[in-house]
């Protein structure tokens, strides 16, 4: 029997690849927990997105609570912080920990997380986030950096294929606002 593996995700793109690594070991579960994408709509976008993937191909999809209160308030006075700096961190610590929650509420074996893909994110920081939080709730971690040996270019391809929506951003509304800047 294949150990229960709870996959924080944020979109498909990111998804697909890390998906293909994992369940071939795995009995894979997403867990869509993002309560820092805006507006709403993008949201929903890449939720649906996921969530009609994971259908096509029979894994269990879960979508935990939009909570963009909680994580608005926790961000406040790092609106200025640029990418991979402390308000990432912060919303790093902020979804990876009730990921944590739910896989260790739900009897998973083992969780982690598909935002080491993103040539925009910090391997390490999220890693040390994801580290710091498996201590704290007893569960294993997998560490990666699933960007390498050319991860998130296959993501790229192996997104086309399927028609994948891109998103031009990370996510929250701070990146947003630096990404139309440019």
């Amino acid at each position: 029997m294949k150990p229960k593996l709870l996959l924080h995700a944020c979109c498909a793109p990111c998804s697909i690849y890390v998906l293909q690594k994992l369940s071939a070991d795995h009995e894979v579960t997403i867990y869509f927990y993002d309560p820092n994408i805006h507006p709403r709509q993008e949201y929903n976008l890449r939720r649906d997105e996921l969530k009609k993937y994971a259908e096509k191909f029979k894994i269990d999809f879960v979508e935990g609570p939009y909570d963009s209160a909680n994580w608005l308030a926790r961000t406040k006075g790092l609106e200025n912080e640029p990418e991979r700096g402390q308000r990432c961190e912060v919303c790093f610590d902020i979804r990876l920990a009730e990921s944590a929650r739910y896989a260790k509420n739900n009897n998973f074996d083992i969780w982690t997380t598909v935002l080491s893909i993103s040539p925009h994110k910090d391997a390490k920081q999220i890693n040390m986030v994801g580290e710091k939080i498996a201590v704290t709730v007893g569960l294993l971690y997998i560490s990666a950096d699933w960007k390498k040996n050319d991860g998130f270019k296959i993501a790229g391809q192996l997104s086309k294929q399927e028609n994948f929506y891109r998103q031009d951003y990370c996510g929250c509304i701070y990146s947003k606002r630096i990404n139309e800047n440019k």
